[in-house]
């Protein structure tokens, strides 16, 4: 499994935009649709919310791919 740390910057992050800026997808918008489909788990929960809020301390998994947020 690849593991990603993720140095949060503010309160939080939505999850379209953390797709994107961890690399994951292109834009925001394939973010949307990768969560859309309910590939996308937060903390363990399969998450279908596009915008979730994502806070330091959250773990994201998609795939293979798990997302451990951190505050900066």
């Amino acid at each position: 499994m690849q593991e990603i740390d993720f140095a949060l910057e503010g309160d939080y992050i939505e999850l379209n935009q953390l797709l994107k800026l961890a690399g994951l997808c292109d834009s925001g918008g394939a973010g949307k649709m990768l969560v859309a489909s309910g590939e996308v788990a937060v903390d363990g929960q399969t998450e279908l919310r596009k915008t979730c809020k994502i806070r330091a301390g959250q773990v994201i998994t998609l795939g293979d791919v798990r997302i451990r947020v951190a505050s900066t």
